[in-house]
């Protein structure tokens, strides 16, 4: 059978809202997947504005702004069915949402974009909240891209994302396990638009840059970097502890951009470098797949790649479409998992009592 959905995700780097169309397939056990349409829809100014401030809201603005998001974000799916002439060939819509607050330690997190609202304006199944299930049970709720990369990218020992927030997943032992790592993107766009960017582009602002060993040595001495995993950061680490610590020092753009650029390289090293480790040490050549935003910033590419290339580890990043919309892909295969009511998180990445299916079906037609 051939499963046609759509995966929608907002992450936290806040450049737009990721949509891909894809057909799945299961065939004993193994699936595949084709990106049929992908798309990214750009958040205006005033948008971007209203998700990057949501958490300050009142409980009454921030649930207005719930449901706002959730019909803005049917209306923009409308228009890819639209365009791409997609009418009456979409089974279902995953929606990951936007998050604002993640606490795992309270039992909390919260995506902005009201499944029903999403699945009034569409006409079409939604699928959404894809996490509370796992924070309910003690996870982390975080990453759960995981399983989606069990299903669909097996020939990868190791698989990291660079969005807003840089995470990893390890496939070396008979369990998969994840964490986010660091802020990236969120933090890099930060810095960038300090020169009036809204990014370094192919990184030739931070190559332009010289490292400062004091503001390098104290972002790596970090407490989150010493914590065990499972673990998980909310978007808001990257401009509430990161951004102020680097503007202490007073440097050029470039000069913070290059720092941090090599703070990035240098903890995906040290977190690869531990879970190679906790498995036994070397296992001979890995594979690491390089997706997201940050996969596109050349420095930085260049700059994990040279220290990976002493784990004798072999850095790929794939096709543009691949690096664009992995996680879009995976939330809706997640979507499909749901539907049929397979695991969707898996309790050895987030470190929850059981694995879980998670995600809230709303149905956007009278059955």
């Amino acid at each position: 059978m051939i499963y046609k959905a759509i995966g929608l995700m907002s992450g936290s780097s806040l450049d737009g809202l990721d949509i891909a169309y894809v057909h799945f397939q299961e065939t004993g056990g193994k699936w595949s997947f084709e990106i049929v349409n992908s798309d990214c829809y750009k958040y205006s100014a005033e948008w971007e504005g209203k998700l990057r401030n949501a958490t300050t809201l009142s409980a009454l603005d921030y649930l207005l702004l719930h449901v706002d998001y959730g019909h803005h974000t049917g209306k923009l799916v409308n228009g890819f069915i639209e365009t791409f002439g997609l009418h009456h060939k979409v089974d279902l819509i995953a929606s990951h949402g936007h998050t604002s607050f993640h606490i795992p330690s309270k039992k909390l997190t919260a995506q902005l974009g009201d499944g029903a609202a999403i699945a009034a304006v569409t006409g079409l199944p939604v699928i959404a909240d894809l996490r509370s299930m796992d924070i309910a049970l003690g996870g982390e709720g975080a990453p759960i891209v995981p399983a989606g990369e069990k299903l669909l990218f097996q020939d990868y020992d190791l698989l990291l994302n660079l969005g807003g927030i840089a995470n990893i997943t390890v496939n070396i032992t008979s369990e998969y396990t994840a964490f986010d790592i660091c802020a990236a993107n969120r933090v890099l766009n930060t810095l960038a638009g300090m020169a009036g960017k809204a990014f370094d582009e192919n990184g030739e602002m931070s190559a332009r840059g010289y490292v400062n060993p004091l503001l390098l040595q104290e972002l790596n001495s970090i407490e989150y970097y010493g914590r065990q995993y499972p673990k998980s950061l909310s978007n808001d680490f990257g401009t509430d502890v990161i951004i102020p610590l680097i503007l202490r020092y007073n440097l050029t753009v470039n000069d913070a951009l290059c720092t941090y650029v090599e703070h990035i390289a240098m903890q995906v090293q040290a977190a690869i470098a531990f879970v190679l480790q906790a498995g036994g040490g070397p296992i001979g050549t890995l594979r690491l797949m390089v997706t997201g935003g940050g996969a596109f910033n050349l420095f930085l590419i260049e700059r994990i790649r040279s220290l990976l290339e002493f784990l004798n580890i072999e850095t790929i990043v794939p096709a543009n479409d691949l690096v664009n919309y992995k996680e879009a892909i995976i939330m809706a295969l997640l979507g499909v998992l749901r539907w049929r009511e397979e695991y969707t998180v898996l309790s050895s990445v987030t470190g929850s009592t059981r694995n879980s299916i998670g995600g809230a079906l709303w149905l956007g037609v009278d059955a």
